[in-house]
């Protein structure tokens, strides 16, 4: 019968590529790792690492048990932790994956709190690009998501959770700077810097920009940047004016850029929550996935203060 042990030293192994350092991690000497991915090939018949000169790589039976011996484990850890739940106590280690800037902002406020109710759960936080944030939690590699996803997969439930308003700021001494509104056609005379293709931002703004007419293609882009931060930074020193969340003004760069308001122009980022149904949930996921959709939490109407319109009082449910 399969060990999960073994495989959770075996699944170390592929990471690492080398069984010092996997004894490392596990706390364990690199002879018993050695026994324990032994003790495996003996079981399948089959080598799982092989060296090439002095690189050890994963042969082909080795690719294949890496995902099966990952769901395998996650079961393992999932008895363990309902098993613990029994006793009345929400435990485990949650991972929530994360792809928008409020949502960078958005989490810590909510893990704190959660997590200072719940003190036996430990939890991870992953930043990666949206497509990336909805994969790993199609794939089981991360128990809840923040994304603005426009790709679904058929296992996974997205709730919309937050409205995050997108703004267009500037320098504080740029001429848009002290005027209440500037009209659309003015856009085309500036100099901008912007999100890259394909990320949220750049998207709801060609959205909004489309609207009053001005192809977001048609601006003047000098200086293209991977994250609302870095803009923010940017536009405070005068490289440019760009569009950014509002979290990012507020927390960041509140007295130190401009927001400007265009006649016509409103743009929101819509933030969605979501958890993969195929796959049963963890005490402290579904611990946590309560907290986040209860409307009376006081955390998410703190964070209401920042400029979020949160969506659980009237929840729109997105299931394919």
């Amino acid at each position: 019968m399969l060990d999960a042990h073994q495989l959770n030293v075996f699944l170390t192994a592929s990471e690492t590529l080398n069984f010092t350092a996997a004894a490392k991690q596990l706390h364990m000497t690199q002879p018993s790792v050695s026994q324990h991915i032994q003790a495996l090939e003996q079981h399948f018949q089959s080598e799982l690492f092989i060296r090439k000169g002095r690189q050890m790589v994963l042969t082909d039976a080795g690719e294949a048990l890496v995902p099966l011996a990952r769901r395998l484990v996650d079961w393992s850890v999932r008895i363990d932790e309902t098993m613990e739940s029994l006793r009345g106590e929400v435990y485990g280690h949650l991972k929530v994956g994360c792809s928008t800037t409020s949502g960078k902002y958005v989490l810590p406020f909510l893990l704190t709190s959660f997590m200072q109710r719940h003190p036996q759960v430990t939890a991870t936080c992953q930043v990666t690009p949206r497509r990336q944030a909805v994969e790993d939690l199609c794939d089981g590699l991360v128990h809840l998501a923040l994304a603005s996803p426009r790709e679904f997969c058929s296992t996974v439930e997205f709730r919309k959770f937050i409205s995050d308003p997108i703004q267009l700021i500037a320098p504080l001494d740029h001429p848009w700077a002290n005027r209440a509104y500037i009209e659309p056609e003015e856009l085309l005379e500036a100099e901008f810097i912007m999100r890259e293709e394909g990320s949220g931002t750049y998207e709801v703004a060609g959205r909004g920009l489309e609207e009053i007419g001005v192809p977001v293609d048609q601006l003047y882009t000098v200086l293209t940047l991977g994250n609302s931060e870095a803009i923010a930074l940017a536009v405070e020193e005068g490289l440019g004016v760009g569009f950014v969340s509002r979290i990012v003004v507020t927390r960041l760069a509140s007295g130190r850029v401009a927001t400007i308001n265009v006649t016509g122009l409103e743009m929101k980022q819509d933030v969605y929550i979501g958890r993969n149904n195929n796959l049963p949930g963890t005490t402290a996921q579904n611990a946590f996935w309560s907290f986040v959709t209860d409307p009376s939490n006081p955390i998410l109407l703190q964070l209401a203060q920042h400029g979020f319109q949160y969506a659980f009082c009237d929840p729109e449910k997105i299931e394919l």
